[in-house]
């Protein structure tokens, strides 16, 4: 044998030496990960203590679906980017499980990290609050300071205790927009505007600079009503006389130098809270009611997460029922094709519809909305199986929560009936569509644009030319068309003459309690109303089951939100987190609307979409002072 096949074999055993070394760390590697998910995967069922108070600490803003998928989620908020999210369902499920459990003594509700919520999310969880004190139990709040969000909910306890240094930050409601016009004119740029509905006023933003008298007008009604439902429900819980709050804010700057600029003492004078303490000093009361932890030296508590954990796990192997009420959640804009959670599908909200409608066991769907609109060919994917459902012999009821609005509406118009809260911004039945174009802005470059077509129309869409007439006279006659469609789709589905659809639409947005008055919407009522609806109307009885009929988290997603908590734990610790700065939340409204115009996405460029963002009701900067 030669040097040169002695030299082969021996680099041959090498090879094959250090390749069964790496398939035996391969293994143990794999190994490891494999146990790290099992031990992610295992956890204990939370024991809740024989008596406790449960403590309902809601973090960011209430939604209907937490929005994107946990990665993302994860990841963003790791990063500084959007706020955590709680769900609206848990707080009031968690809410009517105590209120039959005997173990729960009380509800504390901690709500320093609640960000501005939409009022009819809010009113939910206020009703399921009375209802929960109906049984006589307790509701308490410790507070060190109170925003008009956190405000709202802590007037539903029965007893509001505001720290010495705290303060009630009350402002009322605004509407408030940024106007383009001067700049896009500066810029040279040309904004090809074309709606149909006299109130349509999302395009407002780039052909004004201001607020049109339309605009103006259909604002301060809903505005007004949602301000009025605001007193009413606080005035009435903290049994306050009528105007109390009107008269607070009125006179807030002269009552607070009256006081000394004592905020607390001020809001204790005026009935918004019950007494001043410390935390501390209402923790220390409230172990005389439910004992005392020994390892926090605190009272006995359990978390609203832990807590579900803890119910939810009794009914896992509870067997699933025949018949029951599908809950089908549409939250977000409406776009095209496939979107994450917290965005609306035009094919993945179809599809799950559509998992309605072939499930035997589903007798009748809700469909949960909560949109300002989008993309009108998404809504029309939307509605079709809306109207599937329906020619299957399955009922399906709308439920609206905080938006209902545009296309939001659209998705809704075919439903055999449909619920919302009186405070639910619904309507703005109309449409638009949006060309900018640039060619102004390259003249002033020195660019030029030249050239030639096979046809008149040829290149007539390109951004860096101006539209001719006949471009024009297209996409105005498409805009119209899509408006005279979606009239016939709420006349169709309302029973009402398309001339008596368009005397309210016109693009005009209006409240809940307002909207049932002129026939948009059936009934007002929550979730809970419109599931009896639907159990009802599928002759189900008053004993069915409720099913949310939603995406199956990968292994990868389950994990995550497992470890997500914990991970942004130790990141705000170790600082890794970074507060945002006042310049990032001042431009808020143009990023979020720049945000908005970038994802719209309809094939033909139609949108039915609602810029009716309910009033801002935080001020965080002044109330942790």
């Amino acid at each position: 044998m030669g040097l040169g096949s002695a030299l082969r074999g021996f680099f041959g055993l090498v090879w094959r030496i250090l390749e069964g070394i790496r398939r035996v760390l391969h293994l143990v590697l794999l190994l490891v990960i494999f146990g790290f998910i099992l031990a992610a995967l295992h956890t204990s069922i939370p024991t809740v203590p024989r008596s406790a108070a449960l403590v309902i600490a809601p973090q960011g803003e209430l939604v209907e679906q937490l929005s994107s998928d946990p990665v993302r989620r994860a990841f963003g908020q790791a990063s500084g980017g959007p706020a955590p999210e709680t769900l609206l369902r848990d707080v009031t499920e968690a809410i009517a499980a105590a209120k039959s459990d005997e173990r729960i003594k009380l509800i504390v509700l901690d709500l320093g990290e609640l960000d501005s919520s939409g009022l009819s999310k809010l009113q939910e969880i206020g009703a399921a609050l009375r209802d929960f004190r109906g049984v006589g139990k307790r509701v308490v709040v410790g507070a060190d300071s109170l925003d008009q969000t956190q405000y709202y909910l802590a007037a539903q306890a029965g007893e509001v205790y505001l720290d010495p240094m705290g303060l009630v930050y009350l402002d009322g409601f605004s509407y408030y927009r940024m106007y383009l016009k001067d700049a896009i004119d500066k810029l040279a740029v040309d904004v090809n505007v074309f709606r149909a509905g006299t109130y349509k006023s999302y395009t407002d933003q780039y052909s004004r600079s201001d607020m049109a008298p339309s605009e103006r007008e259909e604002s301060s009604v809903w505005l007004e009503a949602l301000w009025s439902a605001y007193q009413q429900d606080v005035t009435r819980a903290r049994s306050l006389p009528a105007g109390a709050l009107a008269g607070f804010i009125a006179d807030q700057a002269a009552a607070l130098q009256a006081v000394n600029g004592d905020a607390a003492k001020l809001a204790l004078q005026r009935g918004l809270v019950t007494a001043l303490k410390s935390r501390r000093q209402m923790a220390d009361e409230l172990k005389g009611l439910v004992g005392e932890d020994e390892d926090t030296h605190s009272f006995n508590a359990v978390a609203m997460t832990q807590y579900l954990a803890s119910i939810r796990s009794k009914h896992v192997l509870k067997s699933k029922s025949e018949a029951k009420v599908g809950i089908v959640v549409a939250a977000g804009e409406i776009l095209d094709g496939h979107q994450p959670p917290g965005t609306i599908g035009g094919e993945s909200t179809a599809e799950l519809l559509r998992e309605a409608r072939y499930d035997n066991t589903v007798k009748a769907v809700v469909l949960r909305v909560d949109s300002p609109g989008g993309s009108m060919f998404a809504s029309e994917q939307i509605l079709r199986e809306v109207q599937s459902l329906r020619k299957a012999g399955k009922p399906v009821v709308v439920s609206m929560s905080t938006y209902a609005a545009s296309g939001g509406y659209y998705i809704s118009a075919a439903a055999n009936q449909i619920f919302a809260s009186p405070t639910t911004l619904t309507g703005s039945i109309g449409v638009f569509s949006v060309v900018p174009t640039f060619q102004r802005t390259l003249e002033k470059l020195g660019v030029k644009v030249d050239g030639i077509g096979t046809t008149p129309l040829a290149g007539d869409m390109r951004m860096d030319r101006p539209l001719t007439p006949a471009t024009r006279q297209i996409l105005q006659t498409s805009v119209d068309h899509a408006y005279a469609e979606f009239l016939r789709r709420v006349g169709d589905g309302r029973k009402k003459p398309v001339e008596d659809v368009d005397k309210i639409a016109q693009g005009r947005v209006w409240a809940g309690v307002d909207a049932q008055r002129i026939g948009l919407v059936d009934h007002l009522g929550g979730l809970k109303d419109a599931a009896d609806a639907a159990a009802k109307l599928a002759e189900l009885g008053s004993d069915y089951d409720v099913d949310y009929i939603e995406p199956e988290l990968s292994l990868r997603q389950e994990l995550l939100m497992q470890l997500r908590s914990e991970t942004l734990h130790m990141a705000q610790i170790a600082g890794l987190i970074p507060p945002r700065s006042d310049i990032e939340k001042v431009l808020d409204p143009v990023l979020e609307q720049a945000r908005a115009i970038a994802r719209l996405n309809d094939p033909r460029g139609l949108y039915a979409y609602c810029w009716c963002r309910e009033p801002r009701m935080t001020l965080k900067g002044l109330a942790r002072r």
